[in-house]
């Protein structure tokens, strides 16, 4: 919890302010402990490192980073005091507050997306044994008629609510999103002749049959694949394992990438 100096401080720091790179968090990893380990993460979608407080929050941000339709991700993102005292006091329940000082709220996620009928929401992320204590109810509680009185929907997400095969998958994928450092264009003709030829393998026996044929080091072919399927020139079936995922099962990407890829690459 903060003191009062400590938010005055933030906020003359402008946190909880600005959109994409330019977004500061209300509160950082420097600034609390948490439960589990605190992370910095870069983020693929705004170009900027992200400040997560807990292994389910990195979890979290990991899907909406991966997520196509998500173009803004902002997290530990701040509640407006003098809202939130009003919501409690007509609720009749305690507001935050440390030592007489009243705490500025916030929700751990608030999310743009490139969707007119659902444009952004906002998420909490709580383990299932923090759902037990009655105070954190409470909090949650005000934090849900605050974003109602928006009318911007708001979501408890929990460790449950995370596929496991789903991060795994991503997890892998993710140092992967970055430029790419591979002759795009060529490699995907190769590897698309290779699907073809070899439908009924899996991803990770044509790797090394691909690396073994071309005396490649172990890993080299699968980190080529891995780097286009991050980049959704090759795209599967999030939900299966890729180390189960046979090549009859991935498919070309946006067309209109791999058009783009072509002229690109003719000119």
């Amino acid at each position: 919890m903060a003191t009062e100096k400590q938010q005055d401080n933030w906020i003359k720091e402008d946190r909880g302010q600005g959109y994409l790179k330019n977004y500061k968090p209300w509160v950082t990893v420097r600034d609390f402990g948490s439960k589990g380990r605190s992370h910095r993460v870069y983020g693929h979608t705004t170009k900027r490192t992200h400040h997560l407080l807990s292994d389910l929050e990195l979890a979290t941000f990991l899907l909406l980073d991966w997520n196509p339709s998500v173009i803004d991700i902002r997290e530990q993102f701040p509640l407006p005091l003098q809202a939130t005292t009003q919501i409690a006091d007509h609720a009749q329940i305690t507001h935050p507050r440390v030592r007489n000082t009243l705490q500025i709220m916030s929700s751990d996620f608030y999310v743009d997306r490139k969707d007119s009928k659902q444009p952004n929401f906002a998420l909490q992320t709580k383990y299932m044994t923090d759902l037990e204590d009655i105070r954190t109810i409470e909090k949650l509680e005000l934090e849900r008629r605050y974003w109602e009185s928006t009318k911007i929907p708001w979501y408890i997400l929990t460790e449950k609510d995370i596929p496991a095969t789903v991060l795994h998958n991503i997890k892998w994928l993710y140092p992967a999103m970055r430029e790419s450092t591979i002759p795009v264009y060529e490699k995907l003709n190769d590897y698309i002749q290779k699907f073809a030829q070899y439908p009924h393998l899996t991803l990770i026996e044509l790797s090394k049959k691909v690396d073994q044929a071309y005396d490649l080091e172990l890993g080299s072919s699968l980190s080529e694949i891995r780097e286009l399927l991050a980049q959704r020139y090759f795209i599967f079936d999030i939900t299966k394992d890729y180390k189960k995922l046979k090549l009859s099962e991935i498919t070309l990407g946006d067309i209109e990438v791999w058009e783009e890829i072509r002229h690109v690459s003719n000119q």
